[in-house]
């Protein structure tokens, strides 16, 4: 089998010649079909991680580099081993030591990481379009990470194949997201996935933490948290961004959860077969009760971190390779 793991060469090279991105900057720019493709290889990497060893040597050779202009546990690890399970060289930029503390523009970054020869780059910023000005820039692909409020396109795709792995299918779901929706690039880039893969999607939020005209997105918005989750099918719990806020937009936390906070008791407004999400980090006891955290049949909140790798190895797989590298 082509490239040392044992998926049929025909559907390699259908996945090279149908995602003709360079980057991946947004799921806003993905249609159909390339989400299906990357979901599909996805869930085939999922599989494989499974398996021992899990360890595979398509991106020997190959150079992915992290860079991480705000602190993440959980991205850059699933990166950092996304890369590492293809056979790829690894390398982690801490930004508090680097050249970027001491006034290095992020131009001049992109420069030195050209000098590096790197095959893929995946950032992640405070400030949004910043991740697309640095694709401008570099020769290598660029997969975003989270530009501030705008997207995180990784984390839209591993919600997706979560949810498809338990639901068997996205068309005709009914997904709430619930709470700090204004700073939330999650929130964006799985409205944009869901829609685009037919789902409907609700917003939970109150007026404060809600962005101006959301509704031109085709979503429905509520405030009633037990009206929002009636009859819906997944439920992905949000945490308040305070690092994002400026102001107050909360009366107080106690009050936040006993309104927005997932519990039981809102729980049950939901289809009894319906499943609790969530990005992490959990703040317990302000956007979800640990009991319905820690749900062993409803929640899905650990197989999203698996799948994260997986999802994270597609993405390096189909953004570090030419798109006819694979032709026969």
């Amino acid at each position: 089998m082509a490239r040392g793991y044992s998926a049929p060469l025909m559907m390699e090279t259908r996945t090279r010649l149908a995602f003709r991105h360079r980057h991946l900057l947004g799921i806003e720019d993905l249609d159909p079909d390339e989400i299906t493709l990357l979901l599909d290889l996805s869930d085939d990497y999922a599989e494989r991680s499974r398996e021992r060893p899990a360890k595979l040597d398509m991106l020997r050779g190959r150079t992915c580099i992290n860079l991480f202009f705000e602190s993440s546990t959980r991205t850059r690890t699933s990166f950092e081993l996304a890369g590492k399970r293809l056979g790829a060289d690894v390398i982690n930029i801490s930004v508090a030591a680097s050249a970027i503390k001491k006034g290095e523009t992020l131009i001049d970054t992109a420069m030195t990481l050209n000098a590096m020869h790197a095959d893929v780059l995946a950032v992640r910023h405070s400030s949004a379009g910043a991740v697309k000005l640095l694709s401008e820039k570099v020769n290598c692909a660029v997969i975003n990470a989270g530009d501030g409020s705008h997207e995180h396109p990784t984390q839209a795709l591993l919600d997706a194949l979560t949810i498809r792995r338990r639901k068997g299918h996205l068309q005709g779901l009914l997904v709430c997201l619930c709470g700090d929706i204004a700073h939330s690039r999650v929130a964006r880039s799985n409205i944009h996935l869901l829609q685009t893969m037919g789902a409907r999607v609700r917003l939970i939020a109150p007026p404060t933490l809600l962005p101006p005209q959301i509704e031109r997105l085709g979503v429905e918005v509520f405030h009633d948290m037990r009206a929002g989750l009636t009859d819906c099918d997944v439920v992905m719990m949000l945490r308040l961004q305070r690092e994002r806020m400026q102001g107050s937009f909360v009366p107080s936390v106690r009050e936040y959860f006993h309104f927005y906070g997932l519990d039981y008791d809102k729980l049950q407004h939901a289809k009894p077969d319906a499943v609790i999400m969530h990005p992490g980090p959990m703040n317990r006891g302000v956007e979800i009760d640990t009991a319905v955290a820690d749900d062993i049949d409803r929640s899905l909140i650990y197989q999203q971190v698996e799948m994260g790798v997986a999802v994270r190895m597609a993405c390096l797989d189909v953004l570090s390779r030419d798109p006819f590298e694979s032709n026969p």
